[in-house]
């Protein structure tokens, strides 16, 4: 049976990534990947090797103020394959708001991760997901629709 503090350690791992994917803290981020991480989102769409070639790749695609998204991830299917070394599948489910692009992205989707063990902290080393389905909607064709708070434009003043 698995330990389950090593258990836990990859879930944080996994909710650190998407935690900081989502507050875009690139240099934080960083500090998940072991240096020669790989990573193949959207089906392998967008490929990278290196940890500075994949935190700048995020940099860019998520980094403009108008560009908001909440990543969740459940149903961990963790697998030790030795005592440093582990695989693990995860269900997710995100959102993106691109308002710029006026457009709004929702997906599913299973991400394929490996984890190593370096210096007792669990790092990823691949990561990458395959979509289930993706829909992209238009906020010009919902014209009610606003966005009513942001960590990153200011969007609107807040009533004393």
């Amino acid at each position: 049976m698995p330990d389950l503090h090593e258990l836990e350690a990859i879930k944080r791992l996994k909710y650190k990534y998407l935690r900081c994917l989502d507050q875009k803290l690139w240099d934080e981020i960083g500090s998940c990947f072991t240096p020669d991480a790989s990573c193949s989102y959207s089906g392998g769409k967008y490929a990278f090797d290196g940890r500075d070639a994949i935190v700048e790749f995020l940099r860019k695609a998520m980094g403009a103020p108008s560009f908001y998204s909440s990543h969740r991830v459940h149903h961990p299917e963790i697998e030790f394959t030795s005592p440093t070394t582990a695989t693990a599948t995860w269900a997710l489910e995100d959102q993106v708001i691109e308002t710029k692009a006026q457009i709004t992205i929702r997906g599913a989707a299973f991400y394929r991760d490996e984890y190593v063990k370096q210096g007792g902290a669990w790092l990823i080393r691949s990561t990458g997901y395959q979509r289930t389905f993706e829909e992209i909607e238009s906020r010009t064709d919902r014209p009610s629709l606003r966005l009513t708070a942001s960590a990153w434009e200011p969007v609107g003043k807040t009533e004393s």
